[in-house]
Parts: C-alpha cells; sequence; structure tokens
C-alpha cells in the first residue's frame, strides 16, 4: 500500500510546486505505477476514464468550431451591454449562471461553454480574467452538487443507494443554495474594487454593435442546430442510456462535417495537455485503489468515531472532502459507498430500529449526504481536486492569463471550508438537532 501511496505523493509534489508541468508529472506517475508493476497495464486502460476524455475532446471540438462564427463575441458584447458595463454585476451573473448550468449539464461542459465568454469580456470591460475563471470553476462544482446528474459521485450514489433525481433536489439543493449566497457575499467583498470599469469602458460598450461579431452566419445556424440536439443528448442520456462522453464525442465530429470545417483545424482546438493529464492521473488513482488506500481510509472513520452517527457523519462529510482536493472523487465514492451501507445496519441495531423507512431516514440518509456533498464540493480545494479546474485552467493558459497550482488553491481552498462549515450546520439541524 505504501509504495503507490509514495509514488503519489512525489507526483502530487511536483504538480503542486509546479516544478515541471503537471502534464509530464502525471504522465510520468502514470507510467511508474504501470512499469513498476504497482498495477497491471489492463488495469492501469481499464481505469482510464474515456466518458470523461470524450467529453473533453467533444466539448473542446464544438466550442473551437462555434468560436469560429464570432458567437462567443456576439454572446460577451450582449451582455456587457445588458449590465451597462458594470464588472460586479456581470461577475455575479456569471456565477449564478454557471451554477445553475451545471446542475443539468456536467461541470466540465459548462466551464468549456462559459470560459470563452468570460475571457472576452474580461478583455472588453479591462477586469481581471484568472480570479473569474477560478470562481467560475468554484461556483460550477458547487452547482453541480445540488442534483443527481450534475457531478459523477452524485450519480454513483443515486445509482447504488436506488436515490432519485427529486431525492436529491430536497435534500442537497439547500445547502448549495446557502453556499452560494454566502460565498457570492464574500467574492463582492473581495473582488468589489477590482471589478470597477472605466466611463471610456463602458461608453465604449454602448457603443459597440454585437451583430458585427457574427463572421460566419450560415456555418453558425448549422452549428447551433447540432448544439441543440447535443444539449438534448445530455438530457436525455439517462433515460437513453447513453454516456455524455459519446454523445459529445459524436455531436462534435456531426458539427465539423455539417459545417464543412477542416477536421485537422478542429482537433487543433483540443487542450491534448489535459487530456494526457487526466488520463495519468487516472492510472495513479487506479492504483491507490487497487491496493485498498481508499478502503482503509473508510475504516479508519469509522473507527475514530466509535459508534457515534452523528461524528461519523461529520467524519465522512471533511475527509471525503479533504480528499477530493487531491484525487478523483469518483473511486473515492466507489469505495465509501460500500462501507457507509455496511454501517446502517449496525447502527440500526444500536438504535434500536427496523422499519426500513426510519433505517433509511435516521441513519442512510444523512451519512449519504455527507458522502455527497464532501465529495463534490471537496473537489474545489486544489487545482487538480476536481476536473472543472483543470480544464478552465488549460484555457486560461492558453490565453495568456495563467492559473496556477497556488493562485487556485489561494481561493478554492478557503471557499471549499466555508462551503463545508455550511454543509456541516445543515446535517446538523436536519439530521440531528
Amino acid at each position: 500500500m505504501l509504495f503507490p501511496i509514495a509514488v503519489f505523493l512525489v507526483v502530487y509534489l511536483f504538480i503542486a510546486t509546479e516544478w515541471v508541468d503537471k502534464t509530464i508529472a502525471a504522465v510520468i506517475g502514470g507510467g511508474l505505477v504501470v512499469g513498476l508493476h504497482i498495477i497491471g497495464y489492463e488495469e492501469a486502460l481499464h481505469a482510464v476514464d474515456l466518458n470523461v476524455l470524450f467529453l473533453l475532446i467533444g466539448m473542446m471540438v464544438v466550442v473551437g468550431t462555434l468560436s469560429e462564427t464570432g458567437v462567443f463575441e456576439w454572446l460577451a458584447i450582449k451582455l456587457a451591454r445588458a449590465a451597462k458595463g458594470n464588472g460586479l454585476r456581470i461577475a455575479v451573473l456569471f456565477m449564478v449562471l454557471t451554477a445553475v448550468l451545471s446542475a443539468f449539464l456536467d461541470n466540465v461542459t459548462t466551464v468549456i461553454l462559459m470560459a470563452p465568454i468570460t475571457i472576452l469580456l474580461t478583455q472588453l470591460l479591462e477586469i481581471p480574467t484568472a480570479p473569474l475563471l477560478i470562481m467560475e470553476a468554484i461556483f460550477s462544482n458547487i452547482g453541480g452538487t445540488a442534483t443527481l446528474v450534475g457531478d459523477p459521485p452524485n450519480i454513483l450514489i443515486g445509482s447504488q443507494a436506488h436515490l432519485s433525481f427529486n431525492d436529491f433536489i430536497l435534500n442537497l439543493t439547500p445547502p448549495v443554495l446557502i453556499s452560494m449566497a454566502v460565498l457570492i457575499g464574500i467574492m463582492v467583498l473581495l473582488f468589489g474594487k477590482r471589478m470597477n470599469t472605466t466611463p471610456e469602458t463602458r461608453k465604449r460598450i454602448e457603443r459597440s454593435r454585437p451583430e458585427k461579431a457574427i463572421i460566419q452566419p450560415l456555418e453558425l445556424r448549422k452549428a447551433l442546430v447540432v448544439f441543440g440536439f447535443i444539449l438534448a443528448g445530455f438530457f436525455l442520456g439517462r433515460v437513453l442510456n447513453i454516456e455524455p462522453g459519446i454523445i459529445a464525442l459524436v455531436g462534435g465530429m456531426v458539427m465539423v462535417a455539417v459545417c464543412k470545417k477542416s477536421l485537422h483545424g478542429a482537433l487543433a482546438s483540443v487542450e491534448w495537455d489535459t487530456i494526457l493529464f487526466f488520463a495519468g492521473l487516472f492510472m495513479m488513482v487506479a492504483a491507490l485503489e487497487v491496493h485498498g488506500v481508499f478502503t482503509a481510509l473508510g475504516h479508519a472513520i469509522l473507527n475514530a468515531c466509535h459508534g457515534n452517527l452523528m461524528w461519523t457523519a461529520f467524519a465522512i462529510l471533511w475527509v471525503s472532502a479533504l480528499a477530493s482536493t487531491i484525487v478523483n472523487n469518483i473511486p473515492l465514492v466507489m469505495a465509501m459507498i460500500p462501507l457507509v451501507q455496511g454501517i446502517v445496519p449496525v447502527f440500526a441495531k444500536q438504535m434500536g430500529l427496523e422499519v426500513p423507512a426510519e433505517i433509511h431516514a435516521q441513519i442512510a440518509a444523512p451519512l449519504l449526504w455527507s458522502l455527497a456533498l464532501g465529495a463534490c464540493l471537496g473537489g474545489n480545494g486544489t487545482l487538480v481536486g476536481a476536473s472543472a479546474n483543470v480544464v478552465i485552467a488549460q484555457v486560461a493558459n492558453r490565453n495568456g492569463c495563467p492559473i496556477t497550482f497556488g493562485s487556485f488553491t489561494k481561493y478554492g481552498f478557503p471557499f471549499m471550508i466555508v462551503s463545508l462549515l455550511v454543509s456541516s450546520a445543515y446535517i446538523y439541524l436536519r439530521y440531528f438537532m
């Protein structure tokens, strides 16, 4: 068990300190766990989540194709005019919009769509770009926590525990909304003065003509039709049992064909370093999973709480969140769900409960919702805590406004702590008071 942990920690140190590019570190780490036989080659390949990679590639192709039409410039100018050049108003609007979209689309899709508009808007308004992009990643993770389909850990929990879409809405939306309100207030205090725009900038925006931004109107109409089908596929994917990665990848190729774009040019818009980063990271995390690291972590939580249900719920919330800042939350949740389900009968016997509905309401519910909140919100803690963080950092770097591990963590970790405090209070008030 110690060997895969050592490899992961060394690679993580290189990523955090940025002594080498994070993609190089992750790929070397993935190669090491296979080359040193910490994990079998077949197991390592199986651990690479093609659904995530296909989703990234497909949506990057879609955004690259749409960007050539000028639609993002049009949207940026329209929004800037609607806000009358008020940078703070735009920032708050974008955070709310990002969170809402992430509740129904996945986080990666949301930030890929929002990032180019945000970059253009900040250039128009002459306000800082990197802090707003970091906030978008944070709010995408918060918004995705609210629903069954918003974040992969919720999908796993819903499937294994037989929870419905409405169960997630009723139980997770309240802490998410409260966290959003608190964090928007903090964001206004932190960035209020930095979002001020000059009178000259506001006048320039008032004189701008959004329609001039559309340089390929015919291609735009075709692309929007295909994009509509892609979004419909995302919403209907669970009903049709089709993974979003396949929908995005096929949709991207259809858009390239319909708009008669060069495939070479379309693939050039893909952030291939991001794809390789995730491939290496998946392999390293799989090595931890195979050697029982996550299972051992779960047992340590249960033993430390000595049979106290409330402290067990709090421990699951905080430990899963802190673990999610450094490892992918999907394998973490996969290991934790059976542990949570296994201790429910123990607490039921201890509390003298026999009716299934009572057992679920008093024992299973607080533990499962604590796991969901911790795993999803913990992704905000560091740059590698969630896929959306990595993607938005790569987009920012390509556009000349670098987001480093340190700069993301400076905002992400405190915001994560605040949201976890809100979640702790919610869990206590709803289930234990």
